[in-house]
């Protein structure tokens, strides 16, 4: 697909909107060569990195470079430790950042920018190995790389070819697709992830719901032959509308809300928990993630629910603690 310069300024909804999608339709049918064009080399590139000794460093100039912030920060949240190395700057002193062991990655789209020499030179001296991404086989980039990754010959979605689009999409892709290859090559897990990414929503998506529960004194549990009088009483008092009801063992036999509440009204008087409350409730795991608490409440039309330990070793189906869908909304999740 080829682009012309318009005619006339094109100002109209329906013009812009099909110039917009014309661009995404260039870079996506680039994306799709991307994919068909990894080959033995892609292989040695990861294999490369997973067992450096040291870090990767990313490098490139303009648009490249912007692109190669993105390829080190994802690189370093998905378990790999990557940063970033202005070319223009490592020619000034910031080589020093470069020590033996590290794998350094140059982007460039013509693999010919003049700026990178001096960190492509320093690499050598060095003996550091080399990762090329350039669209160019026998362009400077390409020729100085031990690992050269092609990217495919494509138009950039600007008519006159100049503005890096389509080559710079191809660069971030091949980036994610990297580092999350290097991620299954580390075995890195959820819990790994969490490590690395404490804060924000992120962080709270990643959360399990030992982290966020509420605990101990704060749970609204009574036993089976408790008055209801009391157990309405333990219902207020926790704020969750919900108390769950143990047998002797302390296992959760079951749950009373308000609508069971309402369904028993004319019989509060004289009942006790046991005779009030749903059997077999919906509970949730401790090590399930704030995420697919949200989604469990949600599907099961439910507000509140107790917690259950995954693999209690013995006296299974004790609550540990409970959790409103507030608790997860407050934090953040929607």
């Amino acid at each position: 697909m080829t682009f012309q310069f318009p005619s006339q300024v094109i100002s109209s909804n329906q013009s812009l909107i099909e110039r917009g999608a014309e661009v995404i339709r260039v870079e996506a049918e680039a994306l799709g060569l991307l994919a068909e064009s990894l080959d033995g080399s892609f292989v040695d590139a990861c294999r490369a990195i997973l067992r450096a000794r040291g870090r990767v460093v990313i490098t490139g100039m303009g648009k490249s470079g912007h692109i190669g912030r993105k390829w080190a920060a994802t690189l370093a949240a998905t378990g790999t430790p990557a940063f970033y190395v202005h070319p223009g700057e490592a020619a000034h002193g910031d080589l020093g950042m470069l020590v033996p062991g590290d794998v350094l990655v140059v982007l460039s789209n013509s693999g010919n920018t003049s700026e990178l020499r001096a960190i492509l030179s320093y690499a050598k001296a060095i003996d550091l190995t080399i990762i090329g991404v350039a669209s160019k086989p026998d362009s400077l980039v390409m020729k100085s790389a031990d690992i050269g990754l092609a990217l495919p010959m494509t138009r950039e979605a600007c008519p006159a070819n100049v503005a890096p689009t389509t080559s710079t999409t191809l660069q971030l892709a091949l980036g994610d697709a990297l580092a999350l290859t290097l991620m299954d090559m580390r075995g890195c897990s959820v819990k790994d992830l969490k490590t690395l990414h404490p804060g924000g929503s992120l962080g709270v998506r990643l959360a399990s719901l030992r982290d966020i529960m509420h605990t101990g004194l704060r749970l609204p549990l009574v036993g089976h032959d408790t008055p209801m009088c009391d157990v309405i009483v333990t219902m207020t008092s926790s704020g969750f509308g919900i108390a769950g009801v143990t047998d002797s063992a302390g296992r959760l036999s079951g749950v009373i809300t308000d609508g069971d509440i309402r369904r028993h009204f004319d019989e509060l008087v004289t009942a006790t928990a046991g005779d009030v409350m749903t059997a077999g409730p919906k509970t949730l795991f401790d090590d399930m993630l704030a995420e697919e608490a949200l989604q469990f409440l949600n599907d099961n039309k439910i507000t509140c629910g107790f917690v259950i330990e995954r693999d209690a070793p013995v006296n299974t189906n004790v609550p540990i603690g409970v959790i409103h869908l507030h608790d997860l909304l407050r934090a953040g999740l929607s």
